[in-house]
């Protein structure tokens, strides 16, 4: 799955989308170096927790001190051999620190330098803080979701801006950006914001309100909820199935296989809606999920089981797939951590050791860029490295 072997990326972000985003092309391959604070300056970021982000699995990390002439100066030296920067700071951060992309340009003009922000680098909200809610939130995503028990807009179950919105949408940028470079010869700079990831996600509704003026709501539009056979149902044994019956010939058949036939003919009437979402309704509480999905999913009916977390740790379907892999911490010993997900390439891996906390593969990183044995150590004991 070396896709994208022979590629450096300075990784000047420990959590978020830009962390999605490196975890993304260290999958592909790319040689990824996390750069963390020193002990003085925060150094804990550089492992946020034991498991997340794939536990560093084909990452190297290091510390720096940026905020020494010193530190600077070995981003800058780095940078120099790298493909790609990435950077989370708030805008303007990165230039007052010395390794702006002006900064590092100067030392690589074929860099991809990448700004992850919410906002974005410029406009009335780029100075603002946030997180993945407040980013869906902006984007149009929460006013269309459902709605909790008091009616307001429900937290989703997935940090989809910071994965999608951010990261999948980072990793994108720089993939184009390398092609480009690659006809070209030239770098580039590439500021993505959240929130515009968060924008692509609801073309379907923005480009809907912006051609005709009709506005997605919940229970407004097929995909909100407003029909019947596109929908969330409990089972028999309290659990929960999902209906996504578009197509005609898979709502027959699921209007068939329920033994409620008389509303075959009625998939899009207004009018039968409450009176099709009931009698789903009761025919689903007969019999438990599982039974349903025995009896359903296989017969081109759109119907899928709604699994929980521990669940799809062991549905069958995605261990065939080798969604998880082994690997191996020195103090939390054996776990598994969710694979590569990639398309093109063999998803199973060997195991994945997690190395120490607190150790880091400074040393080896400077001395691949060319740093001497004695300018390592000068830079160790000064507490610009750690």
């Amino acid at each position: 799955m070396a896709f994208l072997s022979g590629y450096t990326v300075l990784d000047l972000a420990s959590v978020g989308p830009a962390a999605r985003a490196s975890r993304i092309l260290a999958d592909y391959g790319m040689r990824v170096v996390k750069v963390a604070p020193v002990a003085a300056q925060g150094a804990k970021q550089v492992d946020p927790v034991f498991h997340a982000y794939g536990a560093g699995r084909g990452t190297q990390k290091i510390r720096v001190d940026l905020k020494t002439d010193a530190g600077r100066a070995v981003i800058h030296r780095l940078a120099a051999k790298a493909d790609v920067l990435i950077e989370s700071y708030r805008p303007g951060v990165a230039a007052r620190l010395g390794v702006g992309y002006e900064d590092i340009k100067a030392h690589n003009a074929g860099i991809i330098y990448c700004s992850t922000s919410g906002y974005g680098q410029d406009g009335p909200y780029s100075g603002w803080v946030g997180h993945d809610i407040n980013y869906l939130a902006v984007g149009g995503f929460l006013a269309c979701s459902g709605r909790d028990g008091e009616g307001r807009p429900a937290i989703p179950g997935a940090t989809v801006a910071d994965g999608a919105g951010g990261g999948m949408h980072a990793a994108l940028s720089i993939m184009a950006a390398l092609l480009a470079r690659g006809r070209s010869g030239e770098g580039a700079y590439l500021d993505v914001a959240i929130t515009d990831g968060v924008l692509n996600l609801m073309s379907l509704y923005l480009d809907q309100y912006l051609a005709t003026g009709e506005e997605t709501r919940p229970n407004s539009s097929v995909l909100t909820g407003k029909y019947a056979w596109y929908g969330v149902y409990e089972t028999a044994d309290g659990k929960h199935l999902s209906v996504g019956a578009i197509e005609s010939h898979f709502f027959r058949n699921l209007c068939r296989l329920l033994e409620l036939e008389q509303f075959s003919t009625f998939q899009y009437d207004a009018g039968k809606q409450d009176d099709m979402r009931q009698a789903f309704a009761g025919r689903f509480k007969t019999r438990s999920r599982d039974e349903w999905v025995a009896l359903l999913a296989g017969q081109d009916t759109c119907v899928a089981p709604v699994l929980d977390i521990a669940e799809v740790t062991q549905d069958a379907h995605l261990r065939a797939r080798h969604s998880f892999v082994p690997a191996r911490h020195p103090q939390h010993g054996n776990f598994e951590q969710l694979a590569a997900v990639l398309a093109g390439g063999e998803r199973d891996a060997p195991e994945h050791v997690v190395s120490a906390p607190g150790i880091t593969d400074t040393g080896a990183v400077l001395s691949a860029s060319g740093f001497a044995g004695e300018e390592i150590a000068g830079l160790r004991a000064a507490g610009v490295i750690e």
